[in-house]
């Protein structure tokens, strides 16, 4: 049995990198990819081109209008005139926001009366307007509070003001709450299942299309050796493209990684012989690369989807969150960021690991008894 594997192995091998183009593809695509995703998948927003229509054009005014810049989250593009400039400037798309002060701003704030100040948004993108509202909330609740402790110290002169509430804020894991440090390692973890996917889903089908399946088919090469001599050179692929894509998330984008590097590579393990069991499942009922590739692509996609990768799991629909328990993508992305961020060991990743044990061993089980040395 020894020998049978090694000659596969030797086989895949030589059959995986014997095009140069492979190897680029494997080792070199990984790591473009999670440069340009690391800097596109954010949710971040800064730079928010504004537009201000001041028809107070005071002091006041001017003030708020000041620390919507000085908060480094709008940028002032435009100084408009009348209501249809705000109109042109939301409907072009020259500006996404337009902060808009009405005449007798500064007279209210004087008289104590309530002053009401506009933001209109550009709501086509509703999580960045979310966030951008959120920025202005955070803008005029300051502006408020420093108008009123003023207006305070008028009226009372040297007695001491009143005392507050002083909301103190931490985030653990995430100090500076950089979207970034989030989403790269689930980039990591997107790609490496891609790429083995990729790899492992025309493994089987590849040798139907160029022949040699029959001269496999001659030998006394067991469906078992089979499955290890396609699956054992793709696993060692895919656990070099972990590294290799991890220290560029490390060192590239500066995300930390807190825990045990060998806890990360374990699960690693688990998860690639997951994704390799998938993806020979996918070969092992398909006829054609084409119809394997499609295939492939038709369960990375929902997989991507309800891994919580864009979005909280908790957020779907019960019925869905269910589904969400198939889907070895869900049980890594925790594994990852846990270890990335969290620093947390196998006392608390426990569960995503023997899950994922689990569907490794039992998609690999059912590729090999899928697999019959007769041809199809």
């Amino acid at each position: 049995m020894r020998e049978r594997v090694k000659q596969m192995l030797i086989k895949e091998f030589i059959q995986a990198f014997r095009d140069p183009k492979m190897k680029a593809v494997v080792f070199v695509m990984p790591m473009v990819q999670l440069i340009v995703f690391g800097y596109v998948v954010t949710t971040d927003v800064r730079h928010v081109a504004t537009a201000v229509l001041d028809a107070d054009n005071t002091v006041a005014s001017r003030e708020l209008a000041s620390r919507f810049v000085k908060s480094g989250y709008f940028d002032m593009r435009q100084y408009l005139m009348n209501d249809r400039e705000v109109r042109q400037a939301l409907d072009s798309g020259k500006v996404r926001a337009v902060l808009r002060v009405d005449k007798g701003f500064e007279d209210d704030l004087r008289a104590g009366r309530t002053a009401r100040v506009q933001l209109l948004l550009d709501g086509t993108d509703s999580n960045t307007t979310g966030v951008v509202l959120n920025y202005a909330s955070r803008i005029a609740a300051g502006f408020s509070q420093t108008v009123l402790d003023a207006r305070l110290a008028r009226i009372r002169g040297a007695a001491p003001l009143p005392g507050g509430v002083q909301l103190q804020t931490r985030a653990w894991f995430n100090e500076n709450l950089e979207s970034r440090n989030f989403y790269v390692p689930g980039v990591i973890a997107t790609l490496v299942m891609l790429i083995t996917l990729l790899l492992t889903s025309m493994a089987v089908v590849r040798e139907k299309e160029i022949g040699t399946m029959e001269q496999i088919m001659v030998t006394p090469i067991t469906p078992l050796e089979f499955i290890l001599g396609k699956t054992i050179p793709f696993a060692l692929v895919a656990f070099a493209d972990v590294i290799v894509i991890m220290t560029l998330g490390v060192f590239w984008f500066g995300v930390p990684i807190r825990g045990s590097l060998v806890l990360l590579f374990v699960a690693s393990v688990l998860f690639i012989f997951t994704a390799l069991g998938i993806g020979l499942l996918i070969s092992t009922v398909s006829q054609t690369q084409q119809q394997a590739m499609m295939t492939t692509f038709f369960f990375y996609m929902p997989a991507l989807l309800l891994s919580g990768f864009m979005f909280p799991i908790a957020n779907m629909p019960p019925v869905v969150q269910w589904l969400t328990y198939l889907n070895p993508l869900r049980y890594f992305l925790v594994i990852v960021r846990g270890v990335f961020l969290k620093g947390v060991g196998p006392v608390i990743l426990w569960p995503q690991m023997a899950a994922l044990a689990v569907m490794g061993a039992a998609t690999l089980a059912l590729a090999a008894r899928r697999f019959r040395k007769t041809l199809a």
